[in-house]
């Protein structure tokens, strides 16, 4: 049975614990670059942190001093969010409809979350809540598959939506937006076995993949980790590449 993009953008509450155990948080230097252009002196910058899953980018944004909003269409992943990120408050929406008024917001940013989203209709409602000046901010951390462990991880447990995007090229998306910015940022982060696993359970494709599927995924990374060194508490580098991406809103 094929498993439609919906069912797979909204699946990840059956898996909140994983997702927040397993998907690595985002370098503060690249939020700070996808937020410089919504900036102001004297005020804090009010962001709307769209599809915020569990709060991994909401807590760079509260870190960097930003007064957020969290929006996502899953209640259950809004509930371990406000576990993680205290004071942030949480609203059900997707970035195609936003429970926020026009022109309300400096910025609104979506990590790991646009290769879901419908660009048309996203870019043209992220604008009506955006201020004019504000920013668009798009960001992943999408693994370095030019190691070549990794590249075996993602052919065991096949490649993202998100991946697949970014291989093609930018993100897409439309008016008033015209063009985006890009900058990465190489870094890794230390895995154990059980945040290996954690990871690779929380991805979208494993969660909705049926029993057989799922066991073949788990029979084929336990015997990776076997042979790169994560046994128990062991820790093994996974190298990241985060892209960031931004737009102004003419």
């Amino acid at each position: 049975m094929v498993t439609s993009d919906r069912e797979m953008s909204t699946s990840f509450g059956r898996a909140a614990g994983a997702y927040e155990q397993g998907r690595p948080e985002y370098p503060s230097a690249a939020v700070t670059w996808m937020l410089a252009p919504a900036a102001r002196d004297g005020r804090a910058t009010r962001v709307a942190d769209v599809g915020a899953g569990t709060g991994k980018l909401t807590r760079a944004l509260v870190e960097l001093g930003a007064e957020v909003v969290a929006v996502d269409p899953d209640p259950e992943m809004l509930a371990a969010l406000r576990g993680a990120v205290r004071g942030v408050p949480t609203f059900t929406g997707t970035a195609e409809q936003l429970p926020l008024p026009e022109a309300s917001v400096d910025a609104v940013v979506l990590g790991q979350a646009w290769h879901w989203v419908e660009p048309v209709a996203a870019s043209a409602e992220v604008a009506r809540v955006l201020r004019a000046g504000g920013v668009l901010g798009l960001i992943w951390n999408i693994r370095d598959e030019s190691v070549p462990w990794v590249a075996r991880l993602t052919a065991i447990m096949q490649g993202s939506n998100a991946e697949k995007m970014l291989a093609a090229g930018d993100p897409p998306v439309a008016a008033p937006f015209t063009g985006l910015e890009a900058q990465e940022w190489r870094w890794s982060r230390p895995m154990t076995r059980a945040t290996l696993t954690a990871m690779v359970r929380s991805r979208s494709y494993i969660i909705t993949a049926g029993e057989e599927e799922r066991a073949r995924i788990d029979r084929g990374i336990a015997e990776l980790f076997d042979d790169i060194g994560a046994v128990g508490d062991a820790a093994v580098e996974l190298p990241y590449v985060t892209r960031a991406y931004r737009a102004v809103r003419p």
